[in-house]
């Protein structure tokens, strides 16, 4: 079995956690997002390319309701979190943003220490029944964000005093001290250099073990690097979706290969 019929085949071994089916979004009239199906599953990660301005990032909001804050922003169809639908008005919108984490495409730290970045969400949600537990769940998320050589002698140093690429671990510090089963992220490499996207490209590796991750790009290298499947989105259709493998080698449709030629986009 090739490599890519291979990934194939263990995807379907897994389990859909996330599944958006027939997703309309629109801002106003203008429909944004036209019609489209789609599983995460359980340990995977999907890269959504595509040119700017096609939707994906607009669909990967989607996922933690995060579009909700958009005046004239409205989604048709249904996502669905192991099985329960996240747009029911029955949803806590703050539980689900806690169980779908997000890291945005510029660094943002919250104007606190480095330790209360990491402790704030815990803190809200409960986590912690005292200051040591809170103390463990600080340093295990800067360990599983590859950070916390970096910073333990200085938790209470601000958090925006810390490089590009240290403030966007950080970030993915963050999204992870609440236990979250998903992790969304919006371009998170588009204001790093080299070096740092390097260290969170393997750090996306190492998460994908945990947790179900979707990430938004404009890099195909990125893409082909870090990604189990690939998603092709273009003016707001998602024109195919398969093992990045073979995206990237045999297109199934000619917008992708196009796309991946460099013909546009």
């Amino acid at each position: 079995m090739n490599q890519s019929n291979q990934q194939t085949a263990d995807l379907q071994e897994q389990r859909a956690k996330m599944q958006a089916r027939d997703v309309k979004i629109f801002y106003g009239e203008h429909e944004a997002i036209k019609g489209i199906d789609m599983d995460l599953m359980e340990n995977e990660v999907i890269a959504f390319i595509g040119p700017s301005g096609c939707g994906k990032s607009t669909f990967l909001r989607s996922f933690n309701r995060m579009n909700d804050t958009i005046d004239g922003c409205r989604l048709e169809g249904r996502i669905t979190l192991d099985d329960e639908d996240i747009y029911a008005s029955s949803v806590d919108v703050v539980m689900l943003r806690a169980r779908v984490g997000m890291v945005f495409q510029k660094p943002n730290p919250f104007p606190k220490s480095i330790y209360d970045n990491i402790a704030y969400g815990p803190r809200i949600h409960g986590l912690a029944r005292g200051r040591g537990d809170l103390d463990d769940i600080v340093e295990d998320s800067l360990r599983r964000a590859g950070l916390w050589e970096e910073v333990k002698d200085r938790l209470q140093a601000p958090g925006t005093g810390l490089s590009g690429g240290q403030q966007q671990r950080l970030c993915i510090a963050r999204a992870i001290a609440v236990s979250p089963e998903v992790i969304l992220m919006d371009e998170p490499c588009s204001a790093l250099d080299p070096i740092a996207t390097a260290k969170v490209e393997e750090l996306i590796a190492e998460l994908s073990q945990q947790y179900t991750i979707a990430i938004v790009t404009h890099s195909m290298q990125q893409a082909a690097r870090v990604s189990d499947r690939t998603a092709y989105f273009h003016l707001g259709e998602m024109i195919e979706v398969n093992a990045t493998d073979k995206v990237f080698t045999q297109p199934e449709n000619s917008l992708t290969e196009a796309y991946i030629t460099g013909r546009f986009g």
